[in-house]
């Protein structure tokens, strides 16, 4: 993987920047991106990487020129893109749905849904322009894309959403010999899952305190789906800690 480029967005923090690091690890140039510009230089700092291979681009993926201007970046600076990681995300407060406002949905849908299909359509024209043509596009789904929790609508809906895009985008991406899979994430230790550790609501209304896992397993996940030739694709790949209580939801 020697030599490889790759964008990973929300990389300041969680799983952005483990994975981040660990494409960088692995021989990757990489194009660090995400809202907070101090974030992503102090993960370049700690990565060890030379300037020639770590690239931080303060972006928000809800803006169209923002957007633009990530992948026109990182072409003028390493001349073509191999790889994307779709993971930037945000959640509501979990308050009753009939409570949500209008403006709290927008906020989910612009960064998570919106967001990915505008760094999908930058990645298309520039994947299918470069020699040798095509890549690949990893999204971060969540488990919310299968099961959703209490008060999750806006989260929950984005992330059942972006499953229909990564097919959408693995069909389209065919011809240009793109390949588009998504990673279903569960319980991962950040910072927005640190609260699964006091106890979250369960679908009975319960609390329970649920188990985390070491970020790290979801960088080590995406590394090994970017490791794929082309004409391989892990469609849609499930990570999670082994104890959560996920599978038997409902």
């Amino acid at each position: 993987m020697d030599g490889k480029v790759a964008i990973v967005t929300g990389a300041g923090s969680g799983i952005g920047k483990a994975t981040a690091l660990a494409l960088l690890k692995a021989g990757y140039r990489v194009v660090l991106a995400g809202r907070r510009a101090e974030r992503l230089a102090q993960a370049v700092q700690e990565s060890g990487a030379p300037a020639s291979h770590a690239l931080a681009v303060p972006t928000d993926v809800s803006d169209p020129e923002s957007v633009r201007a990530l992948f026109t970046k990182t072409r003028d600076a390493f001349g073509r893109l191999d790889l994307l990681f779709n993971n930037a995300g945000v959640s509501a407060p979990g308050i009753p749905l009939e409570e949500l406002s209008v403006a709290q949905w927008r906020r989910v849908v612009d960064t998570n849904l919106t967001g990915t299909f505008l760094c999908i359509q930058e990645a298309f024209r520039l994947m299918k322009s470069q020699t040798p043509r095509g890549g690949r596009i990893i999204n971060n789904g969540s488990v919310s894309a299968v099961a959703p929790r209490p008060d999750s609508a806006p989260y929950t809906s984005t992330k059942h959403a972006i499953t229909g895009l990564t097919k959408s985008a693995a069909l389209d991406g065919r011809k240009y010999d793109i390949a588009c899979g998504q990673i279903n994430v569960g319980n991962a230790k950040t910072d927005l899952a640190a609260r699964m550790a006091d106890g979250v609501r369960q679908a009975n209304g319960g609390i329970a305190v649920e188990p985390l896992m070491d970020v790290e397993n979801v960088a080590r996940a995406v590394v090994h789906m970017a490791s794929l030739p082309l004409d391989a694709n892990v469609l849609f790949l499930t990570v999670m800690a082994t104890k959560m209580p996920f599978v038997g939801r409902g």
